[in-house]
């Protein structure tokens, strides 16, 4: 299992949390998912493919890109 570290945009309340949070969580391999709204960022524990992540994002109406900088755990 990994973790990927995920810059998500265009949150900007609580409502948006649920929805990031769910479109995550319905990616096949998402373990576990915590979403940072102050941050604009989502943690996802899993062994889901990072394009699903963000491709699953951008279908909801948040476009992300994968934090590279991030070490996998």
């Amino acid at each position: 299992m990994s973790t990927l570290l995920l810059h998500v945009e265009g949150m900007s309340c609580g409502a948006c949390v649920k929805h990031v949070t769910k479109a995550l969580n319905e990616v096949p391999g998402v373990n576990d998912v915590v979403v940072d709204l102050d941050a604009g960022r989502a943690t996802v524990q899993g062994s889901a493919e990072p394009s699903a992540l963000t491709a699953a994002l951008e279908d909801a109406g948040y476009p992300a890109t994968v934090d590279e900088s991030a070490k996998p755990v």
